[in-house]
């Protein structure tokens, strides 16, 4: 039987707000961040998606998240295998200090790490979750680059293809058939009811 994991991003930040490079290191989600979970959680509640287990990143943009997407009725477990690109010395900088994509090794130099170590960490995390017994539908809150070198790394099994971009509370539906991932929808929500700044 295929399982799905829907594999999301946190909602905006602080940092997000102000540009910033935000990898390990952490800010909260703004007021604006807040709704944008508000109405991702509308979204599963709406589809009558049930959850059999949730899984966030360490970092407390994602709990924070999560735990308004399941309206703060799930129990969830926090990995660190989740947590964003470590940027080493780039972290809470300006992102205009971002060298330009693809990013490769450029982090690795300045302690911290390289594309490769980023897509192997999440690669073994997800599939260890993923191939646990009654984790049939799974719900992972994690970060931008997290979710998308993740993505990217299935590509040529992907049904649907990821072009670029991946917003804030932005979600992948992923099929599992037990040693494949297959992305199936890139579920981006309507957030003309708040005002992003």
């Amino acid at each position: 039987m295929k399982k799905i994991l829907y594999l999301m991003r946190h909602g905006q930040t602080l940092f997000n707000k102000q540009h910033k490079i935000q990898g390990w290191c952490d800010s909260p989600l703004t007021d604006v961040g807040i709704k944008q979970a508000e109405i991702a959680g509308r979204y599963f509640k709406n589809n009558n998606i049930k959850f059999d287990v949730a899984y966030s990143s360490t970092s407390e943009r994602a709990c924070d998240t999560l735990e308004i997407v399941t309206d703060y009725g799930m129990d969830y477990k926090r990995v660190k295998g989740l947590k964003e690109w470590n940027f080493g010395a780039y972290e809470g900088k300006d992102e205009l200090l971002n060298p330009a994509l693809p990013y490769k090794d450029f982090f690795k130099y300045y302690g911290g790490e390289t594309q490769d170590e980023l897509i192997e960490r999440v690669n073994k995390t997800i599939l260890e979750i993923m191939k646990k017994d009654g984790h049939d539908c799974v719900l992972m809150v994690s970060h931008g680059a997290t979710c998308v070198n993740f993505v990217r790394t299935w590509d040529e099994y992907n049904t649907v293809k990821f072009a670029g971009g991946f917003k804030n509370c932005s979600i992948f539906k992923i099929e599992f058939d037990g040693e494949k991932f297959d992305l199936k929808e890139i579920i981006n929500h309507d957030f003309s009811e708040i005002e992003v700044k």
